[in-house]
């Protein structure tokens, strides 16, 4: 398979093109012969022009690439190697969601020929490419795996808006169902990624190992999360207590804060249901989800506290609705229950974000971004440190807001700068 591909004999196709997908799919069209397929025909139409719709990858890197993007079923039959970087979120019960997956397994099947390989990307539990997804692949197809086509799993490592973590400088854990499937996938990932492939002994095993990188994560960051609500209590500030600790050569620079996105905030629910499948009741992965998924409503006490006691008409100002700096990805973002909790108590909440669309931010949350702000605030939230936010000095936060006003600086950009104002922060 792997010849086959640099020979341009065989094709390589991508299913599903946002975060993940594009720009795998754009640095593999660079080698060999590629075919980006997306349900959604209006993503693809804007594709076709050199536009990234996630605003991840620029028009340049879409130059000297051999690449077809489609949302037909006919194009796709082309290919011979499948990628499949679909979503896997959670329901509102924090229950996976695996429609998606299924979904882009059944398109694959559909397609699918002798000699084949379907390779997964999508963050899941250990299991669901070979109990879930394999399932849908030979049913649709009428094929078997291990005797018509080949199976692997590599999971995704991504960074929205890390020019430096990127596919190419990242080693790239690959696994198959067979060793021979396992040779050919990971010959083919070494083509686009220079800090080469770590081979997974099988598919589990990476599975697992993507859902234990984020896992791990949400576990730190709960930890600095729960020391924030004891040091707050004790008017300590935590980011100064990180700096302090942070002098030791072995300490983890974890910080508290929001923890939303469509990976850490989201894969932990994977591995507790598989779990509990088992027969297993997660203690320290559960406690960790709840007080991570507990802080935004933390925030929103601290605000409501503040402009209840301070106005009869309270206005909040809310900077950056997506989940994470200089990114436009609103998927999961946690700041948007803290706006929920505030207007509960009919306080009026304007959000702004440089980055984020207005069109998503109300489709999928109902609310509207502010062009220009007001000035009359008696609070302001920064959520995340936004590149046009890290410049914000005293004066900016004096004229936006009232005296008596408080500036909840969640990610500690202003822990030295604020002083006209009350300021706080995780």
């Amino acid at each position: 398979m792997y010849q086959e591909l640099v020979d341009q004999k065989a094709r390589l196709a991508v299913i599903g093109l946002g975060y993940v997908g594009l720009p795998i799919a754009l640095e593999f069209a660079r080698k060999i012969s590629v075919i980006g397929f997306d349900i959604n025909a209006k993503r693809v139409e804007l594709m076709q022009q050199g536009i990234d719709p996630s605003k991840e990858v620029t028009a340049e890197e879409f130059k000297g690439t051999n690449i077809v993007f489609t949302d037909s079923l006919e194009a796709l039959k082309q290919a011979n190697f499948f990628i499949v970087a679909v979503p896997t979120p959670v329901d509102k019960y924090n229950v996976p969601d695996l429609k998606p997956l299924l979904s882009a397994s059944e398109t694959v099947g559909k397609v699918l020929k002798k000699g084949d390989y379907v390779v997964y990307e999508s963050t899941t539990y250990p299991g669901c490419t070979e109990e879930d997804c394999l399932p849908v692949l030979e049913k649709v197809s009428g094929l078997k795996m291990g005797v018509d086509f080949k199976l692997g799993y590599s999971p995704e490592r991504i960074n929205p808006g890390d020019k430096k973590h990127t596919l190419r400088t990242v080693v790239k854990v690959v696994s198959g169902s067979d060793q021979e499937a396992l040779d050919e996938i990971a010959r083919t990932y070494e083509l686009v990624v220079d800090a080469g492939v770590h081979r997974a002994s099988t598919i589990k095993v990476a599975e697992a190992s993507k859902i234990v990188e984020n896992t791990q994560r949400d576990l730190n960051i709960a930890l600095m999360n729960e020391l924030s609500l004891i040091f707050d209590r004790m008017g300590v500030n935590t980011y100064e207590v990180i700096e302090a600790a942070g002098s030791k050569w072995n300490f983890l620079r974890f910080q508290p804060g929001l923890v939303g996105g469509h990976c850490i905030g989201v894969d932990p629910y994977y591995l507790t249901y598989k779990a509990a499948s088992l027969g297993y009741e997660s203690k320290v992965i559960t406690a960790s989800r709840y007080i991570n998924d507990d802080m935004a409503k933390y925030v929103a006490r601290k605000i409501i506290t503040h402009v209840l006691r301070n106005s009869n008409d309270p206005k909040v100002l809310v900077k950056g609705v997506t989940f994470k700096e200089n990114v436009s990805d609103i998927r999961n973002s946690k700041i948007v229950d803290t706006v929920k909790e505030l207007l509960a108590f009919n306080i009026q909440v304007d959000v702004e974000d440089p980055y984020a669309e207005n069109e998503e931010v109300y489709e999928e949350y109902g609310l509207h971004l502010v062009k220009t702000p007001a000035r009359d605030y008696d609070a302001v939230i920064v959520t995340v440190p936004h590149k046009p936010y890290t410049t914000l000095s005293d004066a900016d936060f004096a004229a936006m807001t009232r005296e008596h006003a408080l500036i909840a600086d969640l990610k500690g950009i202003y822990k030295h700068t604020i002083t006209s104002r009350k300021y706080w922060s995780l």
